[in-house]
C-alpha cells in the first residue's frame, strides 16, 4: 500500500513540474491525467502532452500545454484575466471526476484566498491573471487528479528554495517570492540556494498548501521506496537541474499509517429519535465522513439528550459541518482535529463473503468478515459462525499462499 509520496524541489515547484514528476513515477497518473483534461474545454488547435526530457545527466519528463500561437515554451501564460467564480463555476459544471474536481478547487480557493489577502478584497471577488489562463487551469486540474489518483497517500517535501530578485506579472514587478506566493509558503521551510529567480510559482505553492491542509509534511517512518519519478520545467538554470523529483513510499509489512482527521461534535435535545437517526445515517454517507458516533447525556436542566461525534477527513471538515446544521436542530458544534494510527488493510472475497484484511504491527494478519454479508448467508447463529470462518480462513490461506509463491 502507498504510504507517502515526497518531494525534492532541487530546481523549484511549479503545477506543471509537481505533475511531470508524478507522472514520471506512475504511468497509470499520466494516463488519468490526459482523460481528464481532455474533458475541459480547450482553445481549438490546443494540445496536452506528456514528453521526454533529458537534462544534463537526468531523465525524466515535462509536462507540455500548448496553445496556439504561444510564443517560446508551452506555458507563455500571458495576460489572461478570469473571475476566480468563473473558474469555479466551469469546474463545478465540468464532468471531471470528483476527486479531480474537489482537489482543483480547493487548489483554485487558497490561491484565491492568498490573492484576495494581497489585494484586500473577499476571496469571492479575485479575478486571476497568469493562473486564469486555460495552460495554468490545465496544470491545476492535472494537479487534482494526480492527488486524487494517489490517495490516501501523504505528503511530505524538503525545504522550498527561496529564489530572490524580481518577477514581471500583470501589477508590474514583484519581488521574489510573489505576495501571494509567499502567504502560501508560510509555516513551511524555506532555503536560500544562492540561486535567483521564481522558483516556486503561485501554482506550485497553492499544490503544497493543499497537500499542507490535507495533513502534509507528516515525518513517517519503517517504509520502503517503490518508485521516483522526475518533472522537468521550462526554465534552464546554471549548474542547477530545474526538476522536482518525487519519490514514493509503500509502508513497511504491519506499519500503520499516521494521519490527522477533524472532530465534529454536539449535543441535540429537541429533535425525535427518529428523525435525529435518518440525520445521522445521512451524515454517514457523506463524501468524506469516516464515521459518525451517538451516545446519551445528561444537558442542561437535567435532560437527556444526544451527543453526537462525526470523524471525517480534514478536507470536508466545512462541507460536514454545513450538513449537520441542515440535517439536526443544533445551534452550535465543536470542531477539532485528533492524530490517528490506522493499519495497513485490504478488502477480498471469499464465497461471496468481503473479508477485511489487517496487518498488525507484529507482522502476523488478521481477517474479519463483513457481517451484512454473512448475514445473506446463514439463518441462524452457527451457520453464521461457519460461513464466518470458513470466509476469513479461506482468505488467510490465499494469502498465505502467494507470499510463498512471492518469496519463491
Amino acid at each position: 500500500m502507498l504510504s507517502r509520496v515526497h518531494l525534492d524541489p532541487l530546481g523549484g515547484i511549479a503545477g506543471d513540474m509537481f505533475v511531470a514528476a508524478l507522472a514520471d513515477a506512475f504511468p497509470e497518473v499520466a494516463n488519468a491525467v490526459l482523460v481528464e483534461v481532455a474533458k475541459l474545454a480547450s482553445p481549438k488547435g490546443a494540445s496536452v502532452r506528456f514528453v521526454e526530457h533529458r537534462g544534463g545527466a537526468l531523465r525524466g519528463r515535462r509536462f507540455d500545454v500548448a496553445e496556439p500561437h504561444a510564443h517560446g515554451h508551452g506555458h507563455d501564460h500571458g495576460h489572461h484575466h478570469t473571475a476566480w467564480r468563473d473558474i469555479r463555476a466551469m469546474l463545478e459544471q465540468s464532468s471531471l471526476a470528483a476527486g479531480t474536481k474537489r482537489h482543483a478547487l480547493a487548489i483554485f480557493a487558497v490561491l484565491a484566498e492568498a490573492e484576495g489577502q494581497v489585494h484586500g478584497i473577499p476571496a469571492e471577488e479575485v479575478g486571476f491573471h497568469e493562473v486564469g489562463a486555460w495552460d495554468s487551469i490545465v496544470d491545476i486540474v492535472a494537479a487534482g487528479c494526480a492527488i486524487d489518483r494517489l490517495s490516501p497517500a501523504s505528503w511530505t517535501w524538503s525545504a522550498l528554495p527561496m529564489g530572490g530578485g524580481r518577477v514581471k506579472t500583470q501589477h508590474g514587478l514583484l519581488p521574489v517570492p510573489a505576495p501571494a506566493t509567499a502567504l502560501l509558503l508560510k509555516g513551511m521551510e524555506l532555503v536560500d540556494d544562492g540561486v535567483h529567480g521564481e522558483r516556486v510559482t503561485p501554482t506550485g505553492a497553492a499544490i503544497l498548501r493543499h497537500l499542507a491542509d490535507l495533513g502534509g509534511e507528516r515525518v513517517k517512518s519503517a517504509e520502503r521506496m517503490v518508485a521516483t519519478g522526475i518533472g522537468f520545467g521550462t526554465r534552464e538554470m546554471e549548474d542547477l537541474p530545474n526538476i522536482v523529483r518525487c519519490m514514493a513510499y509503500e509502508g513497511a509489512t504491519g506499519a500503520a499509517r499516521e494521519d490527522v482527521i477533524a472532530t465534529l461534535e454536539f449535543e441535540v435535545d429537541d429533535q425525535s429519535p427518529e428523525d435525529l437517526g435518518i440525520a445521522i445515517e445521512w451524515l454517514r454517507a457523506m463524501d468524506g465522513v469516516l464515521e459518525v458516533y451517538q451516545s446519551p447525556v445528561f444537558a442542561k436542566k437535567s435532560r437527556i439528550a444526544t451527543h453526537v461525534r462525526v470523524l471525517a477527513r480534514r478536507e470536508a471538515a466545512d462541507a460536514v459541518a454545513d450538513a449537520c446544521f441542515e440535517q439536526t436542530t443544533t445551534l452550535g458544534l465543536r470542531i477539532g482535529e485528533a492524530r490517528r494510527r490506522v493499519l495497513a488493510r485490504e478488502e477480498r472475497k471469499a464465497g461471496g463473503v468481503r473479508v477485511k484484511v489487517a496487518e498488525r504491527p507484529s507482522g502476523g494478519e488478521t481477517a474479519k468478515a463483513e457481517s451484512d454479508d454473512v448475514a445473506a448467508q446463514a439463518a441462524n447463529r452457527a451457520e453464521r459462525e461457519r460461513a464466518r470462518r470458513a470466509a476469513e480462513d479461506a482468505v488467510l490461506r490465499e494469502r498465505e499462499s502467494l507470499e510463498r509463491d512471492r518469496r519463491d
